[in-house]
């Protein structure tokens, strides 16, 4: 410091005489680059305003575990594991609830399958009973009839099918009373091939319910159906 006040003391002539001569100047500037030095190194080593050194490390064992580090692991996948079950249950019971709600009710689930005596439909005669909001036609067909059926020949049909493959007992026909043009209802035994007749746009529709004149493209269809006994007809 001593060396500083005495370089800033001297006038700037006698300063610049100095930095010219190195051999008298050198003591100078070593002096003057250790006191730089020392004040420096008072600076870094001085503790902060509030008292504590800036390179201490809190001590965080008081939070620590006293447990092992194999204990914590275990706890942690017990209680993941936990969770995941009880998401997953929850979950599913969700999905279980959406699933009920959407489901059909017990009205309609009666709708989906409807039973017909078969003895109270005479031979040769129509019966039209509603299925899933659906005409369902069903005739009981005659000898006669069935050998019609079968004699028409299936190249020369709209929409080629054999009578065979319309019926599961020959004298039972089940039809969708619904017609394929314009889902019109056709009137039974009419019509140019004694079977349906379509009058809302002449669609005519043979003994097997087939399409043989008119705007409609397809044959009258045929539902799912079955005969649990030789006098029971379930549709559906």
């Amino acid at each position: 410091m001593a060396a500083l006040r005495s370089l800033s003391s001297l006038p700037a002539t006698a300063s610049r005489s100095l930095l010219r001569t190195p051999s008298s100047t050198a003591p100078l500037l070593r002096a003057a680059t250790a006191a730089c030095t020392q004040i420096d190194q008072r600076r870094y080593d001085s503790a902060p305003a509030y008292g504590k050194p800036t390179t201490v490390i809190p001590d965080w064992g008081y939070y620590k575990s006293k447990k092992s580090e194999s204990s914590n692991k275990v706890f942690g996948y017990v209680m993941v594991g936990s969770m995941g079950a009880l998401s997953a249950a929850a979950g599913k019971a969700t999905i279980q609830d959406f699933l009920v709600n959407m489901s059909a009710s017990a009205d309609v689930l009666a709708m989906a399958k409807v039973e017909v005596a078969l003895n109270s439909i005479p031979e040769g005669k129509n019966v039209v009973i509603k299925w899933r909001g659906k005409p369902i036609f069903i005739r009981h067909r005659t000898a006669d009839e069935i050998e019609e059926a079968n004699n028409v020949n299936v190249a020369s049909l709209r929409d080629p099918e054999t009578d065979e493959a319309r019926t599961k007992k020959p004298e039972w026909l089940v039809m969708v009373g619904v017609c394929t043009h314009l889902g019109c209802v056709p009137i039974g035994e009419a019509g140019e091939y004694g079977g349906w007749f379509c009058p809302c746009h002449g669609s005519h529709y043979d003994i097997s319910g087939r399409i043989r004149k008119g705007p409609a493209p397809l044959n009258l269809e045929i539902p799912a159906y079955d005969f649990p006994t030789d006098e029971t007809m379930v549709i559906g």
